[in-house]
Protein backbone atom coordinates (compact mmCIF):
# COMPACT_ATOMS: atom_id res chain seq x y z
CA UNK A 1 0.00 0.00 0.00
CA UNK A 2 1.07 3.83 -0.20
CA UNK A 3 1.94 4.95 3.43
CA UNK A 4 1.88 8.89 4.36
CA UNK A 5 3.15 8.63 7.79
CA UNK A 6 2.72 11.85 10.28
CA UNK A 7 4.98 11.48 13.21
CA UNK A 8 7.17 14.10 15.38
CA UNK A 9 9.67 12.61 17.58
CA UNK A 10 12.24 9.42 18.41
CA UNK A 11 9.69 7.19 19.17
CA UNK A 12 8.15 7.80 16.03
CA UNK A 13 11.28 6.71 14.00
CA UNK A 14 11.46 3.27 14.80
CA UNK A 15 7.77 2.92 13.21
CA UNK A 16 8.60 5.04 10.35
CA UNK A 17 11.85 2.65 9.95
CA UNK A 18 9.80 -0.79 10.35
CA UNK A 19 7.19 0.87 7.31
CA UNK A 20 10.10 1.64 4.87
CA UNK A 21 11.52 -1.39 5.37
CA UNK A 22 8.55 -3.56 4.80
CA UNK A 23 6.60 -4.18 1.97
CA UNK A 24 4.71 -1.03 1.96
CA UNK A 25 6.02 2.33 0.63
CA UNK A 26 6.13 5.37 2.51
CA UNK A 27 5.36 7.93 -0.42
CA UNK A 28 5.51 10.67 2.27
CA UNK A 29 5.83 12.22 5.60
CA UNK A 30 4.41 14.98 7.70
CA UNK A 31 5.56 16.47 10.83
CA UNK A 32 6.18 19.58 12.81
CA UNK A 33 8.17 22.96 11.04
CA UNK A 34 11.64 23.35 12.15
CA UNK A 35 12.14 25.58 14.81
CA UNK A 36 14.54 27.41 16.84
CA UNK A 37 15.62 26.76 20.72
CA UNK A 38 18.35 26.55 22.58
CA UNK A 39 20.65 29.32 23.43
CA UNK A 40 22.31 29.50 20.25
CA UNK A 41 18.33 30.22 18.44
CA UNK A 42 19.49 27.33 16.24
CA UNK A 43 17.18 25.73 14.08
CA UNK A 44 16.45 21.98 14.74
CA UNK A 45 14.32 19.68 12.53
CA UNK A 46 12.13 16.37 14.69
CA UNK A 47 13.67 13.08 14.39
CA UNK A 48 11.44 12.34 11.80
CA UNK A 49 12.40 14.49 9.41
CA UNK A 50 15.96 13.48 9.36
CA UNK A 51 15.21 9.84 9.50
CA UNK A 52 13.12 11.09 6.48
CA UNK A 53 15.56 12.98 4.66
CA UNK A 54 18.28 10.39 4.82
CA UNK A 55 15.99 8.06 2.45
CA UNK A 56 15.00 10.49 0.81
CA UNK A 57 11.13 10.38 1.63
CA UNK A 58 9.53 13.51 0.54
CA UNK A 59 8.75 15.49 3.73
CA UNK A 60 5.48 17.80 4.41
CA UNK A 61 6.13 20.27 7.50
CA UNK A 62 2.70 22.46 7.48
CA UNK A 63 2.16 25.09 9.72
CA UNK A 64 -1.36 24.40 10.07
CA UNK A 65 -3.01 21.41 8.95
CA UNK A 66 -5.80 22.71 7.40
CA UNK A 67 -3.70 24.83 5.03
CA UNK A 68 -5.01 24.63 1.60
CA UNK A 69 -1.89 23.72 -0.16
CA UNK A 70 -1.14 21.35 2.34
CA UNK A 71 -4.05 19.80 1.67
CA UNK A 72 -3.85 19.42 -1.50
CA UNK A 73 -0.09 18.33 -2.10
CA UNK A 74 -1.16 15.71 0.72
CA UNK A 75 -3.84 14.70 -1.45
CA UNK A 76 -2.04 14.70 -4.53
CA UNK A 77 0.51 11.89 -2.68
CA UNK A 78 -2.68 9.15 -3.42
CA UNK A 79 -1.94 7.07 0.08
CA UNK A 80 -4.19 4.22 0.46
CA UNK A 81 -3.24 4.79 4.28
CA UNK A 82 -2.46 7.55 6.78
CA UNK A 83 -0.34 6.30 9.78
CA UNK A 84 0.22 8.47 12.38
CA UNK A 85 2.37 7.97 15.67
CA UNK A 86 3.05 10.49 17.96
CA UNK A 87 1.70 13.34 16.30
CA UNK A 88 -1.19 16.32 17.10
CA UNK A 89 -4.43 16.24 16.50
CA UNK A 90 -5.95 16.04 13.31
CA UNK A 91 -8.71 17.54 11.83
CA UNK A 92 -11.11 15.52 9.29
CA UNK A 93 -10.17 17.30 6.16
CA UNK A 94 -7.08 14.98 6.69
CA UNK A 95 -7.76 12.15 8.33
CA UNK A 96 -10.87 11.15 6.28
CA UNK A 97 -8.54 12.00 3.37
CA UNK A 98 -7.33 7.86 2.47
CA UNK A 99 -9.55 4.90 1.41
CA UNK A 100 -8.61 2.67 3.95
CA UNK A 101 -8.66 5.51 6.69
CA UNK A 102 -5.84 6.50 8.84
CA UNK A 103 -4.45 4.03 11.97
CA UNK A 104 -2.85 5.46 15.31
CA UNK A 105 0.03 3.89 17.52
CA UNK A 106 -1.11 4.90 21.20
CA UNK A 107 1.31 4.21 24.40
CA UNK A 108 -1.19 2.37 26.78
CA UNK A 109 -3.74 -0.28 26.19
CA UNK A 110 -6.45 1.59 24.99
CA UNK A 111 -9.18 2.61 26.90
CA UNK A 112 -6.97 3.38 30.08
CA UNK A 113 -4.70 5.93 29.71
CA UNK A 114 -6.39 8.24 26.75
CA UNK A 115 -4.24 11.60 26.05
CA UNK A 116 -0.87 13.07 25.71
CA UNK A 117 1.25 10.67 28.40
CA UNK A 118 0.28 7.45 28.46
CA UNK A 119 3.89 6.08 29.22
CA UNK A 120 4.57 8.15 31.98
CA UNK A 121 0.78 8.31 34.42
CA UNK A 122 1.30 4.70 33.86
CA UNK A 123 4.42 4.62 35.96
CA UNK A 124 3.49 7.06 38.08
CA UNK A 125 0.53 5.20 39.02
CA UNK A 126 2.45 2.30 40.20
CA UNK A 127 0.82 -0.12 37.23
CA UNK A 128 2.99 -3.48 36.95
CA UNK A 129 1.87 -3.98 33.24
CA UNK A 130 0.53 -1.26 30.52
CA UNK A 131 1.07 -2.10 26.73
CA UNK A 132 0.11 -0.44 22.96
CA UNK A 133 -2.97 0.14 20.42
CA UNK A 134 -3.56 0.30 16.80
CA UNK A 135 -6.74 2.17 16.44
CA UNK A 136 -8.54 3.94 13.39
CA UNK A 137 -8.65 8.19 14.11
CA UNK A 138 -11.57 9.44 14.54
CA UNK A 139 -12.92 12.74 15.20
CA UNK A 140 -12.48 12.27 19.06
CA UNK A 141 -8.51 12.15 20.97
CA UNK A 142 -7.87 8.19 21.16
CA UNK A 143 -11.36 7.09 21.10
CA UNK A 144 -11.29 4.87 17.15
CA UNK A 145 -12.46 2.11 16.88
CA UNK A 146 -9.08 -1.30 18.37
CA UNK A 147 -7.24 -3.08 15.93
CA UNK A 148 -4.48 -4.75 17.82
CA UNK A 149 -3.00 -4.90 21.43
CA UNK A 150 0.22 -6.03 23.22
CA UNK A 151 0.53 -6.45 27.02
CA UNK A 152 4.32 -5.35 28.66
CA UNK A 153 5.40 -5.34 32.16
CA UNK A 154 6.67 -2.48 33.57
CA UNK A 155 9.51 -3.67 36.25
CA UNK A 156 9.65 -2.35 39.69
CA UNK A 157 12.53 -0.01 39.27
CA UNK A 158 11.86 0.92 35.62
CA UNK A 159 11.67 4.90 34.84
CA UNK A 160 9.31 6.10 31.93
CA UNK A 161 12.12 6.39 29.83
CA UNK A 162 13.19 2.56 29.99
CA UNK A 163 9.44 1.77 29.51
CA UNK A 164 9.66 4.61 26.42
CA UNK A 165 12.36 2.98 24.57
CA UNK A 166 11.20 -1.10 24.83
CA UNK A 167 7.51 0.38 23.52
CA UNK A 168 9.05 2.39 20.88
CA UNK A 169 11.02 -0.85 19.46
CA UNK A 170 7.64 -3.49 20.15
CA UNK A 171 4.96 -0.45 18.90
CA UNK A 172 7.06 -0.26 15.69
CA UNK A 173 6.02 -4.05 15.06
CA UNK A 174 2.83 -3.93 15.76
CA UNK A 175 2.42 -0.95 13.21
CA UNK A 176 3.90 -2.95 10.52
CA UNK A 177 0.97 -5.88 11.73
CA UNK A 178 -1.62 -3.65 11.48
CA UNK A 179 -0.86 -2.47 8.46
CA UNK A 180 -0.42 -5.91 6.63
CA UNK A 181 -3.59 -7.03 8.21
CA UNK A 182 -5.70 -3.85 6.96
CA UNK A 183 -4.06 -4.30 3.61
CA UNK A 184 -5.77 -7.85 3.44
CA UNK A 185 -8.39 -7.14 5.10
CA UNK A 186 -8.50 -9.34 7.98
CA UNK A 187 -8.51 -6.17 10.70
CA UNK A 188 -11.49 -6.69 12.95
CA UNK A 189 -11.75 -3.29 14.36
CA UNK A 190 -13.82 -3.50 17.88
CA UNK A 191 -15.33 -0.37 19.56
CA UNK A 192 -13.66 0.77 22.73
CA UNK A 193 -15.12 0.42 25.84
CA UNK A 194 -15.85 3.97 27.28
CA UNK A 195 -16.96 2.49 31.31
CA UNK A 196 -13.45 1.65 31.60
CA UNK A 197 -11.66 4.58 30.36
CA UNK A 198 -8.91 6.94 32.21
CA UNK A 199 -7.39 9.73 31.29
CA UNK A 200 -3.35 10.38 30.90
CA UNK A 201 -3.28 13.99 30.68
CA UNK A 202 -0.49 16.92 29.69
CA UNK A 203 2.50 17.15 32.15
CA UNK A 204 2.68 20.88 33.51
CA UNK A 205 4.46 22.38 36.51
CA UNK A 206 1.90 21.80 38.86
CA UNK A 207 1.78 17.82 38.36
CA UNK A 208 5.79 17.51 38.06
CA UNK A 209 5.92 18.99 41.78
CA UNK A 210 6.93 16.53 44.26
CA UNK A 211 4.40 17.29 47.90
CA UNK A 212 6.62 15.40 50.35
CA UNK A 213 3.82 15.01 52.46
CA UNK A 214 2.51 12.51 50.42
CA UNK A 215 3.84 8.29 50.91
CA UNK A 216 7.38 7.72 49.80
CA UNK A 217 5.89 4.81 47.67
CA UNK A 218 4.22 8.11 45.52
CA UNK A 219 6.64 10.05 45.21
CA UNK A 220 9.23 7.79 44.20
CA UNK A 221 6.65 6.48 41.53
CA UNK A 222 6.59 9.91 40.55
CA UNK A 223 10.13 10.46 39.73
CA UNK A 224 10.44 6.99 38.14
CA UNK A 225 7.26 8.02 36.14
CA UNK A 226 8.87 11.54 34.91
CA UNK A 227 12.70 9.80 34.61
CA UNK A 228 14.05 11.26 32.15
CA UNK A 229 12.23 14.04 31.15
CA UNK A 230 10.86 16.06 32.08
CA UNK A 231 11.54 14.63 35.30
CA UNK A 232 9.71 15.47 38.93
CA UNK A 233 11.38 18.57 40.65
CA UNK A 234 10.82 20.34 44.15
CA UNK A 235 12.18 24.11 45.42
CA UNK A 236 15.36 23.96 48.33
CA UNK A 237 14.83 26.65 50.50
CA UNK A 238 18.30 27.62 51.45
CA UNK A 239 19.62 30.84 53.59
CA UNK A 240 19.65 33.06 50.79
CA UNK A 241 17.79 31.34 47.90
CA UNK A 242 15.30 28.67 46.18
CA UNK A 243 16.78 26.44 44.01
CA UNK A 244 14.47 23.88 41.54
CA UNK A 245 16.03 20.57 42.21
CA UNK A 246 15.44 17.97 39.68
CA UNK A 247 15.06 14.23 40.91
CA UNK A 248 15.91 11.44 38.36
CA UNK A 249 16.44 8.21 40.46
CA UNK A 250 15.19 7.59 44.44
CA UNK A 251 14.96 5.12 46.39
CA UNK A 252 13.38 4.24 49.90
CA UNK A 253 15.57 4.01 53.49
CA UNK A 254 13.59 1.66 55.63
CA UNK A 255 14.11 2.89 59.28
CA UNK A 256 15.00 6.20 58.61
CA UNK A 257 12.12 8.75 58.96
CA UNK A 258 12.12 12.42 58.74
CA UNK A 259 9.50 14.94 58.87
CA UNK A 260 8.35 16.15 54.63
CA UNK A 261 11.05 17.93 53.30
CA UNK A 262 13.54 17.63 55.80
CA UNK A 263 16.93 16.97 54.77
CA UNK A 264 19.68 14.34 56.41
CA UNK A 265 22.68 14.47 55.04
CA UNK A 266 26.73 12.95 56.07
CA UNK A 267 28.01 15.46 53.37
CA UNK A 268 29.48 12.92 51.14
CA UNK A 269 27.97 9.87 50.27
CA UNK A 270 23.90 10.26 51.09
CA UNK A 271 21.25 12.40 51.03
CA UNK A 272 17.79 11.59 52.82
CA UNK A 273 14.26 13.66 52.52
CA UNK A 274 11.50 13.00 54.83
CA UNK A 275 8.21 12.17 52.82
CA UNK A 276 4.93 9.80 54.97
CA UNK A 277 6.66 6.78 56.17
CA UNK A 278 9.99 5.66 55.08
CA UNK A 279 12.34 8.61 54.08
CA UNK A 280 13.86 8.08 50.32
CA UNK A 281 17.46 8.11 49.42
CA UNK A 282 18.35 10.27 46.32
CA UNK A 283 20.43 8.70 43.85
CA UNK A 284 20.19 10.65 40.96
CA UNK A 285 19.15 14.79 40.74
CA UNK A 286 20.05 17.88 38.94
CA UNK A 287 20.34 21.34 40.84
CA UNK A 288 19.64 24.62 39.38
CA UNK A 289 22.51 25.70 37.10
CA UNK A 290 24.63 22.64 37.99
CA UNK A 291 24.14 18.82 35.31
CA UNK A 292 22.57 15.81 36.05
CA UNK A 293 24.50 13.84 38.96
CA UNK A 294 24.83 11.11 41.16
CA UNK A 295 24.61 12.58 44.86
CA UNK A 296 27.82 11.79 45.80
CA UNK A 297 29.29 13.65 43.18
CA UNK A 298 26.80 16.58 44.44
CA UNK A 299 28.38 16.69 47.75
CA UNK A 300 31.65 16.47 46.84
CA UNK A 301 31.42 20.11 45.39
CA UNK A 302 28.69 21.48 47.53
CA UNK A 303 28.18 21.71 50.87
CA UNK A 304 24.41 21.27 52.29
CA UNK A 305 23.47 23.10 55.46
CA UNK A 306 21.13 20.39 57.73
CA UNK A 307 18.62 23.14 57.85
CA UNK A 308 17.96 23.61 54.52
CA UNK A 309 14.40 22.29 53.71
CA UNK A 310 12.58 21.28 50.42
CA UNK A 311 8.70 22.23 50.08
Amino acid sequence: MRIVFMGTPEFAVASLDALFNSSHEVVGVVTVADKASGRGRKVHSSAVKEYALSKNILTLQPLKLKDSGFLKALEGLRADLFVVVAFRMLPDAVWKMPSKGTINLHGSLLPRYRGAAPINWAVINGDKETGYSSFYINEEIDKGALLFQERMPIHEDEDAGSVHDRMMLLGALLVVKTVNAIEEESANAQPQNDIVASHAPKLNNENRRIDWTKPSTEIKNLIRGLSPYPSAYSILHTNEEELTVKFFKVEKVEGESLSPGIIKSDGKTFLYIGSRGESLSILELQVAGKRRMSIKDLLNGWELDPNWQFH
